[in-house]
């Protein structure tokens, strides 16, 4: 006799239906929402596992000729999810959480949205969509968009972002995302759409001025900030010792495999710390300056906004 997860989907489905989306009102897609929480399948094996987990059925061909009329259902899950979040979490529109992240299929075979691409899954050879998410500072999803798999992820905020402005009509608005998000050509056109943004920073890609800047400047205590100006809007420096710490550690084991391929040139492989020698290209040596750079940004996480 088999056992059925019963309780699993009773919850999920109230969650769902506390949401909202129980008002759109398809059944098979609510379903395949909660096994997909359950279990990550095909769409074959989601509905195999429906029966499997929760004894509820479905015929394969409901879900080839129901599925192409839910595209049209994002405009309404979205209304949705707002107004959820405003009702429970007083999201206001003023800053929401952006990334993207890559879903592949179980095929090599691409088509015009699902094509190879940088995979997040190291599933290079199979074809992909990127998919784009906004959240609330709680991380409820609120907006989300899908692009072909071979889109820089870099390029996907503008549209996504102004789109939802639009569509709400939004005055007073923050977008909060990682340093891959952001080019200089998109900190310009966020200005030029009036777009307040904050945004991670790679710490290697700073000038030695500013670097030198930041050294001196930062105070070294918990949760202690500075903030500078520069062309491209404020960067925003704080230090933490718990990340000072983890700092150190990755950069003396890395100093450590560096020393040991500069005394023993068989081992020589591409390391953070290891640079071709000046007279040799053949021998290796330390990268001291870029030893120096590190330690001067140990314990710091910058912004810019």
């Amino acid at each position: 006799m088999g056992i059925y997860y019963t309780f699993f989907h009773e919850v999920v489905s109230r969650l769902i239906a506390k949401i909202g989306l129980d008002k759109i009102d398809k059944q098979l897609l609510l379903d395949l929402v909660a096994i997909r929480i359950l279990g990550p399948a095909s769409k074959a094996r989601s509905i195999e596992l429906l029966d499997v987990y929760f004894g509820i059925k479905h015929r394969r061909q409901s879900f080839y000729r129901a599925a192409p009329s839910w595209l049209s259902l994002k405009s309404e899950v979205e209304a949705i999810a707002v107004q959820f979040a405003r009702q429970n979490y007083e999201f206001n529109y003023d800053l929401l959480f952006y990334d993207v992240t890559t879903l592949y299929f179980e095929t090599f075979e691409e088509d015009l949205l699902r094509k190879n691409g940088f995979s997040k899954d190291n599933k290079s050879q199979q074809p992909q969509i990127l998919v784009a998410l906004m959240v609330t500072k709680e991380g409820f999803p609120v907006a989300y968009d899908i692009f072909p798999g071979n889109t820089f992820e870099g390029h996907t905020i503008l549209p996504v972002v102004k789109a939802f402005i639009e569509k709400h009509s939004v005055r007073n608005f923050t977008i909060v995302a990682d340093a891959a998000m952001i080019s200089d050509t998109n900190v310009c056109q966020l200005l030029e759409n009036d777009i307040n943004y904050i945004v991670g920073t790679r710490l290697g890609n700073l000038s030695k001025a500013l670097i030198k800047k930041i050294d001196d400047t930062i105070s070294r205590d918990d949760g202690k900030s500075i903030r500078i100006k520069t062309s491209n809007g404020y960067l925003i420096c704080s230090y933490s010792s718990v990340r000072y710490r983890k700092d150190k550690y990755e950069m003396e084991k890395q100093i450590e495999r560096a020393m040991a391929v500069v005394k023993d040139p068989s081992k020589n492989k591409r390391l953070k710390f290891v640079k071709t020698s000046k007279t040799s290209k053949k021998e290796a040596e330390l990268n001291e300056a870029l030893i120096e750079k590190t330690k001067k940004l140990l314990g710091i996480k910058t912004w810019k906004r």
